[in-house]
């Protein structure tokens, strides 16, 4: 069989579609560009569903803006000829500071995307985050991905199907159980409403021409039918209450709160991550109910609107923390550099999410670790030409005043 290897990864190059994805991604030079190349390939709507965040989606973009506006502030004359990108996270190693966010529903863009990008992360030698809203199982993830896995539980008002998702998840060796914490109710994702975007979905004449206009998309969900979320299948449709909430936080429990989360930490026996802290004063709590790690975070701009950017928030809750357990940051991640800027405000790591998602929509597997090569690639560069040789070298004081 004839092949090319992409980034460590093998492509048969003898069909057409496999020469057009080996174009499209050798042509992609940054995490924007492989963007670019998702949103050509999906419907709109699809597309917005992934891209979009909350209202006026004023936290998306600050996201970004706080790491763009950031400076670093470079040392010459050191040699960095060797740079090592190595440290570890729970006493484990990582080949760079880095892990995979949680994202829902990657097989509506890309079927078998969970899959693709877990694999992608065991790859590149660092950690996988499972969603509880994703198109693969707890089982399908743990079999076909031997990596690092963590499972991220989102509080369903269904307590049962709750424990036992947690419990499949320790069967399966899962190493960490994450609970996202800043999701009470459902974000107002106004593009999704635009698009007239419902799970299931379904043809509306507000968006069938998105879907005619990508007819290779749509061949692939006619045929074989779009994926399901297979943790949520079943679940009871709770009651309407006429408000414009979009339907992916229609299973959550806004009622789940510290005591609960203390009982959730005596029933897992493995490593606790709270993921979506923004606020200093909820280190200290989450501390005493013993969790393992905290992940900044603002759901990358999804929820609630006009929340602090993540890097502007890390500084206060790393030194809240004061080094007692790692904190991580998700949110606004697109280049090798904003991981040193992360590092260097505090984070013992970052979390990417749209980063290997938009690969993913783009090329599967093989843009997953296109957007990875390209994170470790620039993260590489930037510590070099800031005369940096090891993550411990990362300090504060890289960082302009």
């Amino acid at each position: 069989m004839k092949s090319t290897v992409l980034i460590g990864v093998e492509c048969d190059t003898r069909t057409p579609s496999a020469i057009k994805m080996h174009s499209t991604l050798h042509a992609c030079h940054s995490i924007d560009q492989l963007r670019q190349a998702a949103q050509v390939r999906l419907p709109r709507g699809i597309f917005d569903f992934y891209d979009g965040g909350a209202d006026d989606e004023c936290t998306l973009a600050d996201n970004r803006a706080a790491f763009r506006r950031t400076r670093l502030v470079p040392r010459v004359l050191r040699d960095v000829s060797s740079v090592d990108l190595t440290t570890t996270l729970f006493g484990e190693p990582l080949r760079m500071p880095l892990a995979i966010a949680p994202t829902g529903g990657v097989g509506f863009g890309w079927r078998g995307g969970d899959v693709a990008i877990a694999q992608a992360a065991t790859s590149f030698g660092i950690p996988y985050t499972l969603s509880t809203s994703a198109t693969a199982s707890i089982e399908d993830v743990a079999a076909q991905a031997p990596g690092r896995r963590w499972f991220q539980a989102y509080v369903l008002q269904d307590k049962a199907r709750l424990a036992a998702l947690i419990e499949r998840a320790r069967a399966m060796e899962y190493e960490a159980l994450m609970i996202t914490v800043d999701l009470a109710v459902g974000g107002k994702r106004e593009r999704d409403f635009v698009n007239g975007l419902t799970f299931p979905m379904k043809l509306t004449r507000r968006n069938i021409w998105q879907f005619v206009a990508k007819p290779r998309w749509s061949l692939d969900m006619l045929l074989h039918k779009p994926p399901v979320m297979p943790h949520l299948v079943g679940l009871a449709q709770p009651p309407s209450e006429g408000s414009a909430v979009h339907t992916p936080g229609r299973h959550y429990d806004p009622a789940f709160d510290l005591e609960q989360l203390k009982s959730l930490r005596d029933r897992w026996p493995g490593r606790l991550i709270v993921k979506g802290i923004s606020h200093p004063g909820d280190v200290a709590p989450l501390l005493d109910v013993g969790v393992d790690a905290l992940v900044v975070s603002n759901h990358g701009g999804r929820q609630l609107d006009t929340t602090i950017a993540t890097l502007d928030a890390l500084p206060a809750i790393a030194q809240a923390v004061n080094g007692r357990i790692p904190v991580l940051l998700d949110g606004g991640i697109r280049r090798g550099n904003d991981i040193v800027k992360a590092l260097a405000l505090g984070a013992s790591a970052v979390m990417v999410g749209r980063a290997t998602l938009y690969g993913a929509l783009a090329a599967g597997h093989e843009g997953a670790c296109r957007a990875l090569w390209l994170l470790q690639d620039e993260f590489r560069r930037t510590m070099q030409l800031c005369g940096l040789t090891r993550i411990a070298d990362i300090r504060r004081d890289l960082i302009a005043s």
